[in-house]
């Protein structure tokens, strides 16, 4: 509730200060906004299921991965690689504590030059000037803990065992390009599962940051409703 007056006052008061004053008080109201998001966001994905059980936001498996899984489900031996989805998606579900101290720490860093222009724009003109300002630098900082909590998920180790699958069924390793064994298939795909995890679960936490703010933007409360109506647009 702090959170959301603080965005709805500055926001009203930065429609009476002129030029780049205005632009800058802006600025508090748009962090404001974006933290409170982030921790609504954060909270929804971090429950068991947050990734697994939401169709938009599921994490599938990356690559070629996938695509044994396809081939597989259908005569019922898919198990292993069902095994290693799950796991990926409990990892993401695990570290977002760690994203969302992650993007609050980066929201509140951002120097916010286009105060105004964010207010005014699209219903989630706050969120895409997030993203693109700190994606880059929160994918390297995620991939940590991402790691360790995929270790600690056991997805590495379903990981073991789906290769083992693949490189077992007749014509699956084909896949691959050549013969390969259990053992170096898991390591060559280890990166790959782990980086395609970041990458799916900051686009789970910008997708709802994005529709936390659609939200807070629609629902504007108390006495400044009428202001914050005429600098949305709505």
């Amino acid at each position: 509730m702090i959170h959301r007056r603080l965005f709805l006052t500055t926001a009203a008061a930065a429609m009476l200060w002129p030029g780049a004053a205005q632009a800058q008080g802006a600025a508090p109201g748009i962090r404001s906004l974006l933290v409170t998001a982030t921790r609504q966001a954060t909270q929804r994905l971090g429950q068991r299921d947050g990734f697994f059980g939401d169709s938009i936001v599921r994490i599938p498996l990356p690559g070629m991965l996938n695509t044994a899984q396809r081939r597989l489900q259908p005569i019922g031996l898919s198990g292993p690689l069902d095994d290693l989805e799950l796991r990926m998606n409990r990892a993401a579900e695990a570290v977002m504590p760690q994203a969302r101290d992650l993007v609050i720490n980066a929201i509140r860093s951002m120097t916010i030059n286009d105060g105004l222009d964010i207010l005014r724009g699209s219903d989630t003109a706050a969120t895409q000037y997030l993203r693109g300002r700190t994606e880059t630098s929160l994918t390297g900082l995620l991939r940590p803990p991402m790691e360790t909590t995929l270790a600690s998920s056991g997805a590495y180790s379903a990981l073991d065992s789906a290769a083992g699958l693949v490189d077992s069924q007749s014509g699956m390793s084909q896949l691959f390009g050549r013969s390969r064994n259990a053992r170096s298939t898991a390591r060559d795909f280890r990166g790959e599962v782990t980086d395609f995890a970041v990458e799916k679960a900051l686009d789970g936490v910008f997708h709802y940051v994005g529709e936390e703010e659609r939200g807070l933007r629609s629902n504007p409360a108390g006495r400044t409703r009428d202001i914050l109506r005429g600098l949305f647009g709505q």
